[in-house]
């Protein structure tokens, strides 16, 4: 009989394939069949973007509960989105993409008339939900949003007011912005004052000009040239409006940009602080307490080239990992430029691509389930001979 050890498997999503958690899935029901004694720890990971919310309500189980709200989408239509309660009810996780996310909206709906309005209002309203439970801490996850409006639609739910010259409260939407005079926070929640705002986010890109919010992100959102450069007006206006009101200048923060620069609005009028969202989810999960535990960790994203080492999950884990000496195998759908960097980084023990024939990507989308349990299982066998071969 194989001697048993205890498999820590934590990778990320294969995006357009499956999420971080039928991934998991699947490398441990490709693991089981081959070494069935083995102790399996599953921990799907994520960047704080969308999947995260389903990846750590996986990974925690019952320490987690799941909470809806009945809100807004981007574009003002009743949507039902959810946030997590954790840590007996001290914590709370709010993933903007379950309210104010583009996969709420159809592609056909990817208009430059919606990207100017589109408001993350929604979320705003799962933080307030978090506040009124109660919690200590609030972890927002930035990603996959569908708005170019600063996060003024989230702080007007937490009752921030934008007025324009005459004093009138300006329409929703990044395009409105525009017209901003004035910024009225006296109205805003002062729970958020007594709460650990935690901003979970990978990008550096600034508010405005060329790698801005609106010139990164815009046009995947709807914005064709014309509407790139009102978007980037605007947060321009809007960056100097918080400004004069707070002091504080956020427009050319790195990160400010993150989802249509909702991270200059938090910083611009809460204490809110941002770190990378591998470090977060890490974190949540108590990643660094199952690799003390484990023999071999088992990451996986859908393709590893030379943006892995550029603070990629994968990457996230095997860091966490390195000072434990735990062996770390990363499974991808397939490798890119550059992936030979991470043999010379020596980031990961091994990096296993998955297809097992040649076949288009279409094809390996498909049947992305399949390939991981079969390349779990290969990779399964090959650690049975190393320890067979090591034993005395």
């Amino acid at each position: 009989m194989p001697h048993p050890i205890t498999v820590l498997i934590a990778p990320d999503s294969y995006g357009g394939a499956l999420d971080s958690v039928d991934v998991a899935r699947a490398i441990a029901a490709g693991w089981a069949r081959i070494r069935p004694t083995d102790t399996i720890d599953l921990r799907p990971m994520a960047d704080g973007g969308e999947g995260t919310l389903a990846a750590l309500a996986a990974a925690l189980a019952d320490a987690a509960e799941r909470r809806t709200v009945e809100t807004t989408d981007a574009l003002g239509r009743p949507v039902a989105a959810d946030w997590l309660l954790l840590d007996d009810g001290r914590g709370a996780f709010v993933e903007m993409a379950a309210a104010s996310g583009l996969a709420h909206l159809d592609p056909g709906e990817r208009t430059p008339e919606t990207a100017r309005r589109a408001s993350t209002r929604g979320t705003g309203d799962l933080v307030r939900a978090a506040l009124d439970a109660g919690v200590q801490r609030i972890t927002i996850g930035l990603g996959g949003s569908a708005t170019t409006d600063g996060g003024s639609g989230l702080l007007r739910a937490l009752g921030v007011r934008y007025l324009a010259k005459d004093g009138r409260d300006l329409a929703e939407g990044g395009g409105s912005l525009a017209d901003v005079a004035t910024i009225d926070a006296s109205g805003l929640d002062p729970r958020l004052s007594d709460v650990k705002l935690v901003v979970a986010s990978d990008v550096t890109n600034p508010l405005c000009g060329t790698r801005g919010a609106a010139a990164t992100y815009g046009p995947q959102k709807g914005a064709d040239p014309a509407t790139v450069a009102e978007l980037d007006a605007a947060l321009g206006a809007y960056g100097r409006a918080i400004e004069a009101a707070t002091g504080r200048l956020v427009a050319d923060l790195p990160g400010a940009g993150a989802a249509g620069g909702t991270t200059a609005g938090l910083l611009g009028f809460t204490k809110a602080t941002v770190r990378p969202g591998v470090e977060v989810v890490a974190d949540l999960v108590g990643l660094a307490g199952a690799l003390d535990a484990a023999d071999l960790v088992i990451t996986g994203e859908g393709r590893a080239d030379e943006q892995t080492l550029q603070g990629k999950t994968a990457i996230g884990v095997a860091t966490l990992a390195r000072p434990r000496n735990t062996p770390v195998a990363l499974l991808c759908g397939g490798l890119g430029p550059g992936a030979e960097a991470l043999d010379a980084a020596m980031a990961l023990t091994v990096v296993q691509p998955i297809v097992d024939r040649p076949m288009d990507l279409a094809d390996a989308m498909a049947d992305t389930e399949r390939l991981l349990q079969a390349a779990a299982g290969r990779l399964a066998r090959t650690i049975g001979i190393g320890m067979e071969l090591a034993r005395p």
